[in-house]
């Protein structure tokens, strides 16, 4: 058992630990106790359980326990610290017998939240109490990932890059002899090289206002409703997937 103050975490760590993880583990060890000890390397640098330090000491602990892997050469430190990041995202979720576990857990004493599903990711995942969808609790309802804010507004020249686009329009604008409706429809076709930023746009987005947020997802720069893009135009449900997902369900 160590002071939370003696592992050191590790300054070029890849993985990038939301507030929200956060939040869940340290709920979890408050619910279960500190069942994962910290493993850190002979000078006590974190291998594995960032995120695990960062609950510790949101929770105020005094102790954690630790597993001190001095038998690894610095060469499998490295290569354990990422490939204990890198197998977690290798796993999938069997949906029926999540949903088996959620709705036993359901019917006991105990807050759901604490399994690190949210409230809209349980909504998503079926109805519990055998309401709503004719009592199914899978559906062909389609959530789409948020993404946690982890910085400030970005500027907005930062969202998107016009150098090929305004490189285009420039030929475009100094080509001779093009009648006005081809010179129109070449400009708006070089308006197809601006590059945009997705990252930085799903990041810009928190911070903008309502319409603005609105004006965001009409033009498909963040898809938040699955079915308002297919209303939209920006995706298509091929007639072959929908017949096969008929086809299931009459099986």
């Amino acid at each position: 058992m160590w002071e939370p103050s003696r592992c050191i975490p590790y300054a070029r760590n890849a993985r990038v630990i939301p507030e929200s993880a956060v939040g869940k583990v340290a709920a979890s060890i408050k619910e279960f106790g500190f069942k994962q000890p910290i493993v850190v390397d002979a000078e006590g640098v974190i291998i594995a359980g960032h995120t695990r330090l960062l609950a510790a000491e949101r929770l105020g602990l005094a102790e954690v326990p630790v597993l001190v892997a001095d038998d690894l050469t610095p060469a499998q430190v490295k290569a354990y610290r990422l490939a204990d990041n890198r197998t977690g995202q290798e796993a999938t979720w069997d949906l029926e017998l999540l949903g088996i576990e959620l709705e036993d857990l359901a019917g006991l004493d105990i807050d759901l939240s604490l399994t690190g599903f949210d409230a809209d990711e349980l909504a998503n995942l079926g109805n519990l109490d055998g309401e709503g969808d004719g009592g199914n609790a899978y559906t062909a309802a389609v959530n789409v990932p948020q993404y946690e804010i982890v910085g400030e507004r970005p500027a907005v020249s930062e969202l998107y890059d016009e150098t090929k686009t305004d490189e285009l329009r420039a030929e475009v604008l100094a080509a001779e002899d093009l009648e006005p409706a081809l010179r129109a429809f070449l400009l708006a076709g070089a308006a197809r090289h601006t590059v945009f930023d997705y990252r930085k746009v799903a990041e810009f987005y928190p911070h903008a206002s309502a319409d603005v947020q609105r004006l965001i997802e009409r033009s498909a720069l963040i898809i938040i409703d699955f079915e308002d893009a297919i209303r939209d135009g920006y995706v298509r449900l091929s007639e072959e997937v929908a017949a096969l997902r008929e086809a299931d369900e009459d099986g």
